[in-house]
């Protein structure tokens, strides 16, 4: 694993690389237009080409005993999507929105990881989120139905990481897990509102990424049964060039893992999932409760999306084998094919 620092504060360097491996410094702006993008066959590509090719996304998530709130913003500059939805362990009921924008219109997801603010807006909707660096604003107000004001605290030693994707792109990723969140979603009238144990997620992430991809992910984020905030970020499939994306949080702290391993049934939704890690350090089973998914197939994008609201249970351990249970923390599990 190699583990670099960004001394001037930029993704990409003057003579137009970026750097790969854990990050262990903040990177203020992902300059990814400087970005020396070629063919496979070693041609430079046009600026246009290189504004074109590059995606973008921030997914964040909050949850707790009751229930659990997901949202992102996507911008693949053909088009641009969104959604927010809403699981109530309670009563099952998956409450959810997806909306989409041509050439990403209204779209705006600011190259800055720690400081820009992302929106996405259609109609009467709008969607934003806010990153002042150790803390994230998140508010959507969708005409009368819908409004969410969602504050992410504590957000002090993310995992920062540059991988590269197939022959001549990379992914940056930003990714934080087990923080504090407050506020309040309001849903058709039913008001949903974060108590002392609801915990948080983050995933920034862009780059010049394979044309054709799949993965599996997990994220989870709550308190443990002896008091400890915890967070989990795990995936396979993509990111995985030299480094991995893969993460435990215990009261703040970022312990970085190897390898994920996911053990599932595609085909049975309603069959448990186990996610280990290579390192040891990760045991986990997880009980599906609520979906939410969609299928895409156009001629230059396709999608194969699920991703699973349920439970977890198991163990984690930190690197001096300290063993921390986990019981009935909520959390997702996703399994994705994505041609963008």
């Amino acid at each position: 694993m190699s583990v670099s620092g960004v001394t001037n504060s930029k993704l990409v360097d003057s003579n137009g690389r970026v750097k790969t491996g854990v990050l262990t410094a903040p990177v203020d702006e992902i300059n990814y237009l400087d970005y020396d993008l070629r063919s496979v066959m070693d041609r430079p590509r046009s600026a246009l080409a290189r504004r074109w090719r590059f995606n973008q996304f921030q997914f964040i998530s909050a949850m707790g005993p009751d229930w659990l709130f997901g949202l992102a913003i996507v911008d693949l500059k053909l088009v641009s999507s969104a959604f927010f939805y809403l699981y109530d362990f309670r009563s099952g009921d998956m409450l959810e929105r997806s909306l989409m924008q041509p050439l990403a219109w209204r779209t705006e997801i600011a190259p800055q990881p720690e400081t820009g603010t992302s929106v996405f807006a259609r109609g009467s909707t709008r969607i934003a989120i806010e990153a002042e660096g150790h803390s994230r604003r998140v508010t959507v107000a969708d005409g009368d139905r819908v409004t969410v004001n969602l504050d992410f605290q504590g957000d002090t030693d993310p995992l920062r990481m540059t991988s590269q994707a197939g022959y001549n792109g990379w992914v940056f990723t930003r990714k934080s897990a087990g923080l504090p969140v407050t506020g309040s979603v309001t849903w058709d009238g039913r008001d949903y509102h974060c108590g002392d144990d609801w915990r948080g997620a983050i995933d920034w992430s862009c780059g010049y990424m394979r044309r054709e991809t799949a993965w599996n992910w997990a994220s989870l984020a709550g308190k443990s049964a002896d008091g400890r905030s915890v967070g989990l970020n795990l995936a396979a499939g993509v990111n995985e060039t030299g480094v991995t994306e893969n993460a435990l949080w215990l009261d703040g702290r970022c312990i970085k893992l190897e390898m994920a391993c996911f053990e599932f049934d595609r085909y049975d939704p309603s069959s448990p999932w186990r996610v280990t890690t290579t390192d040891g350090l990760v045991d986990l089973r997880f009980v599906p409760s609520g979906v939410r998914k969609e299928r895409m197939d156009v001629v230059l994008m396709a999608s194969n999306f699920r991703q699973y609201a349920g439970t977890f249970e198991g163990e984690v351990r930190d690197p001096d084998g300290q063993v921390v249970r986990i019981a009935g923390l909520r959390g997702l599990m996703e399994d994705h094919y994505a041609r963008w």
